[in-house]
């Protein structure tokens, strides 16, 4: 199959994989099987939805370049391939079915945002995964109190089980980024082993607690969380954010407001 005469759009932050290698890789980290539900997110001009067809019976994509969409309706036949088009940020993954595999090469410009939005559908997803830039992917598997921990790495530890499994480099991309890439599998936890009861009060403290890095738990989550809850959990409200592991976020979640007592 011939790539297609194409000239990349920057505002999608299009950056397509041509390496065998690692595209060989990625879809042994992958493991299709013909019968799963899978939707590849911005199958671009193809070159990972060709090797998932060769296992997968059918597969959902979704694209939201016009010219792309075009040339994948008419290469791939409709009964193998759905084209969904679409904004991935505001696609409703729940009209696919269950259980759902995910992957895709994601734009590195909405990475974050779009891996909030599909945590949404975490009950619903079997695995995902995704190429994202190599940074993205070191907050996103960071421990506690090192330099790539922050709000992205408990938000999505505290729903998925996520494991980094190799770097990308730029020369394997068309048009090469400017920054490396790398692949990272995410696993979504069982509802019972998800850690806080109250999602919503959950972001807003690690939110917080993020928010003035430089500031102590004291300071920054002062009007949520009492002085007597910090002593009870053995938590030092002298620490920062960066220092707390997803359970000690949690434990802080699951205790009545300051302002509630």
């Amino acid at each position: 199959m011939s790539d297609p005469p194409y000239r990349h759009k920057k505002q999608f932050g299009q950056h397509f994989l041509h390496d065998r290698h690692y595209l060989d890789r990625i879809v042994a980290a992958i493991r299709p099987r013909p019968d799963d539900l899978m939707v590849e997110i911005g199958p671009g001009q193809g070159a990972l939805t060709q090797p998932l067809l060769d296992t997968v019976e059918h597969l959902h994509v979704i694209e939201v370049d016009r010219d792309l969409i075009a040339w994948l309706r008419s290469h791939f036949p409709a009964e193998r391939l759905t084209v969904h088009e679409a904004d991935a940020l505001k696609f409703d993954f729940g009209v696919l079915g269950q259980p759902l595999r995910v992957v895709g090469n994601l734009p590195y410009n909405i990475s974050s945002p779009l891996l909030f939005h599909l945590a949404e559908y975490a009950e619903a997803i079997a695995d995902m995964h995704f190429m994202l830039q190599r940074e993205v992917v070191d907050r996103m598997a960071a421990e506690p109190a090192t330099p790539d921990y922050g709000r992205l790495s408990v938000m999505l530890q505290a729903r998925f089980r996520v494991m980094k499994l190799f770097n990308v480099p730029p020369g394997a991309f068309e048009p090469p980024p400017k920054v490396d890439s790398a692949v990272v599998r995410m696993i979504p936890l069982p509802v019972e082993a998800i850690p806080y009861r109250d999602a919503t009060r959950f972001a807003e403290i690690v939110a917080r607690a993020f928010g003035q890095r430089r500031k102590t738990l004291r300071n920054t989550l002062k009007g949520m969380i009492a002085p007597e809850t910090f002593e009870a959990l053995g938590i030092d409200p002298q620490r920062r954010g960066e220092t707390l592991s997803v359970a000690e976020f949690a434990a802080l979640t699951d205790t009545p407001s300051a302002d509630s007592r």
